[in-house]
């Protein structure tokens, strides 16, 4: 059976594990979900992630972080862009996650990049997820 939404899925699969503290999570391995992961890493939301080859299956594993009392960094996950009703803003348009205090993550032209880089660089995309 195919998967309708693929970043929705992945975005299940880590919230599904920082519900029981896993310290890693699973997830088939796509180009988009790699570019999230990076972004992911570089906000300092996970600790790593890593490709694994196993047999015919490519495997994206994430490690998630959490602070020294085990509270996990990431308080939430939100798709926003969904397959039926994407979700496209200009620079000045993209709204800020509590404040700024949480990310949106847009695909533009020039890559998968947070909504303040899109807002230094001046370009507008479709608006992937919200993490806070």
């Amino acid at each position: 059976m195919t998967m309708t939404d693929p970043i929705a899925d992945m975005l299940t699969r880590i919230r599904n594990a920082l519900m029981v503290s896993k310290q890693s999570v699973d997830i088939p391995c796509a180009k988009l979900k790699i570019c999230i992961a990076e972004v992911l890493k570089s906000e300092g939301y996970i600790r790593n992630f890593k490709l694994i080859l196993n047999n015919q299956h490519r495997f994206l594993r994430i490690y998630l972080r959490y602070d020294e009392k085990g509270v996990s960094v990431i308080g939430g996950l939100k798709r926003v862009s969904k397959p039926s009703c994407r979700v496209y803003k200009k620079c000045e348009d993209i709204p800020k996650v509590l404040n700024g205090l949480g990310v949106n993550i847009i695909s533009t032209s020039k890559g998968l990049m947070t909504d303040r880089q899109a807002r230094n660089f001046g370009i507008g995309g479709e608006i992937i997820c919200s993490l806070w």
